[in-house]
């Protein structure tokens, strides 16, 4: 007991000068009492200045839009005002909360950054505030007396905000929101906007723009800029990755390009590392982690995320989805399943639901295939299987008949996403399958280069699984010398047929299909690009097949139809005509060399002065080609344009206009369609019917 003295007056009442353990009062023992001292009595005492933002902002970009709306909300509402600012981890919520609070430090008494991960959190960040509201308190009161206290001081004051980050579920904070009718609470959170419906006003946050990542790195490496675009778009824009790699790239002292060569052969080890000092878990390879645990009592999420993974991050159908099925990790799931498991995706900002597609980030993907040792969710047999799950699924959505159509479109874009993730040694069947659905979609219409990639990457596997005779090898390699052709490499173009040539001669013999086939196309590159061979080429091919299968069969037509081509590339009646008609006998109306003398028909019609006769034709070939091949395929882009050129020849330009446009605008503006020697004079009079932008 110490000397001090004290002093009690009522009935059974205490006095202690100092820290007591038990006194019994005669109804009630006490415990533990605490002395306090007499400032921390008055629960509304001015607490001063009391300011806390643990975040340094002085490299903060962007973000204009954002920061006017949190302007606005906090500038002109009255009462509780609560906004939560919610987007994937790493995108840079809690940059943009610390960048605001601190512009705004003077507006609000006090100001305090709470990490609100769990409750335990949340309360040691209250307690901590109390501390702040009255340091004669520090030591005094227990931690609950201290967050009690304080919720007391907060629902009696106005004035004041609460930075409340990475909140993980809304729940844990809305006995705080309830006690506090007149403060301000600005939230970050990876939880999306519906499961704050009712309780905060959200705000969406997006990666940087490019050039805002671009200044990002450049304020942290101050260092060489080569190739520093390039990096910013390999990482998706998304903040924490950027400011993870000028950072590695400031401290090693290396330029961006070398860091995009690091990352491509040490995906893993880039995605975990970190500069000197920083925070081990905050690197995009750790970030998403805590995310996947709360995921854990929903496998199949985890798996729906690994397998879109390996798609292009935006316009995933959500119908790729339904027919659900990893090979060696579950049955078939039910549509229930995956539509649970995209809403726990989307809940927490892992991807983003647009109506019937849905998108990912694209560094969410990428540190989505990488295997990790260290992460219990990355194991290599698990990436593996999603692996080979979409495939499958793309697969399942493989065109069955000839149309090329906007879903067609949309698969090929998925399968050279695949292609670009994946290494050509673990090509199968199905992936070289899809390769060749998508390049002869992409040949069609003219995407030259981007067909070549795909081919260039089927040959060794067809190579491989088929072998170098097979029917189809020999067709990718006819398809590849194509792309070839007129990529303006014609000499490889030629050694490409010869040699496709030669082998199903090896393999097959002269009779076989494919032979004919090989032959076939070498006579069309030679002819194409007017060499002397061409007219040779097409007597041997016409003599081969008229030997071997007889003249009237559709080979050997097919032979005299070249050879006709090659000494008339002119079409001119009647010997258009008489082929056209012995195409549809022989060939059948819809075959290709059919809708070729079609297009000469058209012309030979116009050229004899027969206009009307003309534009029935034009208009057959256009129906026949939507009918056959449908409307996003390069021959129905052609018909087109065939029969809008005969409109504006003919005094119809409103047609002509309507014709072209028709065709779809982002399929007018991608198709580098080079028209037809026969067709020109007709598509640059279209050019007359159109205003300059839309010609």
């Amino acid at each position: 007991m110490s000397d001090a003295s004290a002093e009690a007056r009522g009935e059974r009442s205490v006095g202690a000068a100092g820290s007591i353990g038990q006194v019994a009062t005669g109804d009630h023992v006490v415990q533990h009492t605490t002395l306090l001292p007499p400032q921390a009595l008055p629960p509304g005492a001015d607490p001063g200045r009391v300011c806390h933002l643990p975040y340094r902002t002085a490299l903060f970009v962007g973000r204009e839009r954002e920061l006017a709306r949190l302007d606005e909300a906090f500038g002109t509402a009255h009462g509780v005002v609560v906004h939560a600012v919610h987007g994937l981890g790493g995108i840079g919520k809690s940059t943009l909360a610390a960048h605001w609070a601190a512009r705004h430090a003077a507006e609000f008494n006090p100001v305090w950054w709470i990490t609100a991960e769990t409750p335990a959190d949340l309360d040691a960040g209250l307690a901590a505030l109390g501390r702040a509201l009255q340091p004669s308190l520090a030591g005094a009161l227990p931690e609950e007396a201290l967050r009690e206290r304080t919720l007391h001081w907060l629902a009696s004051h106005d004035g004041w905000l609460l930075v409340l980050d990475n909140v993980s579920d809304p729940a844990d904070i809305t006995p705080l929101l309830d006690r506090a009718p007149s403060g301000r609470f600005l939230i970050t959170t990876r939880r999306g906007a519906t499961g704050w419906r009712g309780i905060a006003e959200p705000l969406s946050l997006d990666v940087l723009e490019p050039a805002e990542a671009v200044e990002l790195f450049t304020k942290i490496h101050q260092g060489p800029a080569d190739g520093v675009e390039e990096l910013c778009d390999d990482l998706g824009c998304l903040p924490l990755a950027v400011d993870q790699a000028a950072a590695y790239c400031r401290e090693a002292r290396i330029s961006p390009r070398t860091y995009r060569e690091l990352l491509a052969r040490y995906p893993a080890d880039m995605y975990a590392a970190t500069a000197e000092g920083g925070e081990a878990q905050r690197t995009v390879g750790r970030v998403w982690r805590v995310t996947l645990d709360r995921l854990n009592d929903t496998p199949m999420a985890l798996i729906v995320l690994f397998t879109i993974a390996w798609w292009a991050p935006d316009g995933i159908p959500r119908r790729y989805l339904e027919p659900f099925h990893v090979p060696n990790l579950g049955p078939m799931s039910s549509p229930l399943a995956v539509t649970e498991a995209l809403r726990r995706l989307a809940a927490h900002s892992l991807i983003t639901l647009h109506g019937d597609t849905l998108s990912v980030h694209r560094l969410v993907q990428a540190v989505a295939r990488t295997p990790d040792p260290d992460d219990p969710y990355r194991d290599a047999e698990m990436i593996d299987s999603c692996r080979d799950a979409a495939v499958g699924l793309l697969l399942l959505q493989a065109p069955k008949e000839a149309r090329l159509t906007q879903d067609l479109r949309d698969l090929t874009t998925h399968i050279e996403a695949f292609a670009g993730h994946t290494d050509p040694a673990t090509d199968t069947q199905s992936s070289l399958l899809l390769f060749l659905d998508a390049a002869a979609y992409l040949q069609s219409n003219h995407f030259t280069d981007r067909a070549a990639v795909l081919l260039q990457r089927a040959k060794p596997a067809a190579e491989r699984i088929w072998g170098r005779g097979h029917g189809d090898t020999l067709n990718v390699a006819g398809l590849l010398s194509r792309c070839v052709e007129d990529q303006g490499d014609r000499a490889r173009a030629l050694a490409l047929l010869e040699q496709a040539l030669a082998e199903s001669l090896e393999h097959n013999g002269p009779a076989d299909p494919a032979t004919f086939r090989m032959r076939r196309w070498l006579v069309q590159c030679l002819t194409r690009g007017g060499c002397a061979q061409a007219e040779a080429a097409a007597r041997e091919y016409l003599a081969e097949a008229t030997r071997l299968l007889g003249p009237e069969h559709p080979e050997a037509f097919e032979a005299r139809l070249h050879l006709h081509w090659v000494d008339q590339p002119w079409p001119k009646s009647p010997q258009t005509e008489v082929y056209l008609a012995d195409a549809r006998r022989l060939l059948g109306e819809d075959h290709a060399s059919a809708r070729r003398l079609e297009e000469d028909s058209v012309v030979a019609a116009l050229v004899a002065g027969e206009t009307e006769e003309a534009l029935a034709r034009a208009e057959r070939l256009m129906a026949r080609c939507l009918r056959v091949l449908g409307d996003q395929h390069g021959d129905t882009y052609k018909a087109r344009l065939l029969r809008a050129g005969l409109a504006a020849l003919t005094g119809d330009p409103a047609l002509a206009r309507e014709l072209v446009l028709g065709a779809g605008q982002p399929f007018k503006m991608e198709l580098g369609l080079p028209p037809t020697e026969h067709c020109r004079r007709l598509i640059l009079a279209l050019a007359t019917a159109l205003t300059p932008q839309e010609a």
